[in-house]
């Protein structure tokens, strides 16, 4: 996307990134806080999220918070606790990144190992409902407030052998397009869907290990369209699913 951001797009904004130690999840936290955002980085792994703060620190943008939270043991308590902490200390959210995942084994339903099936609906899709459930009247409290989802090609079109990651994605597009239809005019709080694409990760090359990640785009390279959707100039935006070109 040919998006040219203002460097204060994101000035005075409070966002929540999961999945913000690693990969596209971190590109954006470090992105979203370049432009102005005040961040808050939500990950598993307490020494990575460290790593980002200290990244953000070190650009002279506002100083991130920090909320280690593994999503695939998260229960509804754990998520409310951290909203009240956000609530009682920014008082709102401007805008909310759903980045985690876990991507799970490539093999038939039929072989799948069923805890294995149920943690990465948990991490994929469960924990991305109570995150938005919970999260709701923080972004109902903010002047204009964006809820992203990040999905993947096989979550609008589920392709056999993906197990449930295809079917985690499939129903988080189902959840976003409820909430957006949900939210609009009722609301000032807009709901995206953005299909990253082919991107060089840890979790691309996983999936395909024989890949030559040279020839895949970067995570940096799609920023401008987290940017834009992140910002005000994508106001008018609601309901819609953008692929990362």
């Amino acid at each position: 996307m040919d998006y040219q951001a203002p460097q204060d797009l994101l000035a005075h904004k409070v966002i929540l990134v999961t999945g913000a130690g690693d990969g596209i999840g971190r590109v954006a936290a470090t992105t979203f806080a370049s432009h102005g955002a005040t961040v808050v980085l939500l990950g598993k792994t307490t020494a990575k999220l460290e790593q980002v703060y200290d990244e953000i620190m070190a650009l002279g943008a506002p100083e991130p918070g920090i909320a280690p939270m593994d999503l695939a043991t998260a229960s509804s308590e754990d998520i409310k606790q951290l909203a009240e902490v956000l609530d009682s200390t920014y008082g709102r959210l401007d805008g909310l990144l759903h980045n985690a995942a876990m991507l799970g084994d490539r093999i038939p339903v039929e072989h799948y190992d069923i805890n294995q099936w149920m943690t990465v609906m948990q991490v994929n899709f469960n924990a991305v409902f109570m995150l938005s459930r919970l999260m709701l009247p923080l972004l109902r409290q903010a002047p204009a407030a964006s809820l992203l989802f990040t999905s993947s090609s096989v979550g609008a079109a589920p392709k056999a052998y993906w197990g449930p990651y295809a079917v985690s994605k499939y129903a988080m597009e189902g959840l976003a397009k409820l909430l957006a239809e949900e939210l609009d005019n009722t609301s000032a709080i807009r709901v995206n869907i953005i299909n990253p694409g082919a991107t060089r990760t840890s979790m691309r090359a996983k999936a395909y290990p024989n890949e030559n990640p040279a020839n895949l785009k970067t995570a940096t390279s799609l920023m401008p369209l987290y940017l834009y959707l992140m910002g005000d100039d994508s106001s008018a935006i609601n309901g819609e699913t953008l692929t990362a070109s």
